[in-house]
């Protein structure tokens, strides 16, 4: 992600807005916009599959095809939707995951708003709004726009009803050399910061999915998931595997800004698993 801020920075500073000021988006940023979306580099994720990203600007949450997309989630005065389509199996949705968060990040290092959205929105009005291939469909969505200079009470009052500023510690997360000890920021040694980034990033309702061993030797993190159970069986897809293409993504950027050099990989370790409901995703290896 080309920018002159710190990604790190950003991730740290990133936060989900809801109330969006009246502002229409300047023509300099719908432009920046367009053109990133259009780039077929950022659309591109760590297992090669080619995300979709299209754009629908709206008017009193109304888009200009006359569709009524209404205010999901309590989202207020959005200026456009950000609308992510895929096919529906794990790699797919892992690297959609990835190219979606990548956008959020840069849409606020232009001082935009987003709110990742995955299962609190009417999918049959924005699949009006664009054309499919065979087997895609739409796993998430954001609002996007300017936010409101003050924050509302009833964003605080949201962001205490999904613990948004209540991230789980390392202890509950992060494992060392396997799942019978928790790692510390003390003994993660040159991957401290990733690993931090991961535990800040978005995920769904804030469950925060993710759990990672590093190995003894401090050169591999293993990243797995812990379902929850039957969270998004009714959407007919695991809305979880988006939160961990967003870990993925936030460990991904940390390592390239801090030029720690490494590559992705499918290489189950095989590890005890702690319950039924953790499973294997993908590795990083350090060069």
């Amino acid at each position: 992600m080309e920018s002159q801020k710190s990604v790190i920075e950003t991730m740290q500073q990133r936060h989900s807005i809801r109330t969006y000021d009246t502002q229409r988006i300047t023509d300099r940023d719908l432009n920046k916009l367009s053109e990133y979306i259009a780039d077929e580099h950022n659309l591109i994720g760590l297992f090669e599959n080619k995300s979709r990203i299209e754009l629908v600007l709206v008017t009193n949450n109304v888009s200009d095809k006359g569709i009524k997309l209404g205010t999901y989630g309590f989202i207020k005065n959005p200026s456009g939707y950000l609308v992510g389509v895929a096919q529906n199996n794990r790699y797919a949705l892992l690297d959609l995951a990835y190219c979606f968060h990548k956008l959020v990040l840069f849409l606020n290092e232009l001082d935009m708003g987003t709110c990742w959205m995955g299962g609190t929105f009417n999918r049959n009005s924005f699949e009006k709004e664009i054309q499919f291939s065979e087997g895609e469909f739409i796993p998430c969505i954001t609002p996007v726009g300017y936010p409101k200079n003050k924050q509302r009470v009833l964003d605080k009052a949201l962001r205490f009803v999904v613990k948004a500023d209540n991230k789980k510690p390392w202890d509950q997360l992060f494992y060392d050399a396997n799942f019978e000890v928790s790692l510390t920021k003390e003994h993660a040694d040159w991957l401290e910061i990733p690993i931090e980034m991961v535990r800040l990033g978005p995920s769904a309702s804030n469950k925060q999915p993710w759990r990672l061993v590093l190995t003894a030797d401090r050169r591999v993190c293993h990243f797995y998931i812990e379902h929850t159970p039957n969270y998004s069986a009714k959407l007919g897809y695991d809305m979880q595997i988006l939160d961990m293409g967003i870990a993925i993504c936030q460990f991904d950027l940390a390592c390239r800004e801090l030029t720690l050099k490494g590559e992705w990989l499918v290489e189950d370790p095989k590890l005890d698993l702690p319950n039924q409901q953790t499973e294997y995703i993908i590795s990083w290896k350090s060069h």
